[in-house]
């Protein structure tokens, strides 16, 4: 059965994808580097910020390639420079 997962873009990912957010369709337990794989490939800008963004899952960094659920939150968080 599949699951739903929400996609945040923040910054410059919200540039590069074009969008505040957006829903996507993924086998059950798919992980977390398969969505990624799954927004890079519909959004090709991504791919300059798969090295420097950080990744939140439920509002939490997320900390390897976890299992996703259906009705998870993933936020793509480009760096940030300021001073």
């Amino acid at each position: 059965m599949p699951i739903r997962v929400k996609v945040l873009y923040f910054g410059q990912t919200r540039d590069a994808s074009g969008r505040g957010e957006e829903e996507f369709s993924l086998a059950d337990r798919a992980s977390l580097q398969a969505l990624l794989a799954l927004a890079k490939t519909k959004h090709g800008k991504l791919e300059k910020f798969e090295e420097s963004m950080q990744i939140a899952l439920n509002e939490e960094i997320a900390k390897g390639d976890e299992l996703l659920k259906d009705g998870d939150v993933v936020a793509l968080i480009p760096p940030v420079a300021g001073g």
